[in-house]
């Protein structure tokens, strides 16, 4: 259960897409990097970073739902990117996702790193979460 998102912190600039920190009680759950794969393992949006974006959040939003929660339950987001000149596209692409599900509460604590590659040259985008249960 998510108590509080801390999204404007006196003396910190204010997070652009992102909270500070956001506390929570109870069980927690640590989900793996999902990257625009299809069910059948094939890459979706091939240098199409929007398109990657929407395909690792849906994949994303499954493992929520198995494990009975949705995207209010996200407090924290890791990105990985291979670009981060792009990022517009990525927040615009999340939001899609976050916006219909937390309306205008902050979005949840994030960090982003931009890395040489991931695991296969065609990703651009990989995206793991920790939930509140």
């Amino acid at each position: 259960m998510i108590d509080e998102r801390f999204a404007e912190i006196a003396g910190v600039a204010t997070g652009n897409g992102y909270s500070h920190a956001v506390t929570t009680s109870g069980r927690l759950a640590f989900v793996s990097g999902q990257v625009a794969m299809d069910v059948e393992g094939n890459v979706v949006g091939v240098n199409d970073l929007a398109a990657q974006t929407r395909q690792a959040m849906s994949n994303l939003g499954k493992v929520l739902q198995a494990l009975g929660s949705d995207w209010a339950g996200v407090v924290k987001f890791t990105w990985f990117v291979t670009d981060v000149s792009d990022l517009q596209v990525l927040r615009d692409a999340r939001d899609e996702f976050l916006r219909p599900a937390l309306g205008d509460r902050p979005n949840p604590a994030s960090s982003l790193v931009q890395v040489a590659g991931l695991f296969r040259p065609e990703y651009l985008v990989e995206v793991e979460a920790v939930v509140a249960l």
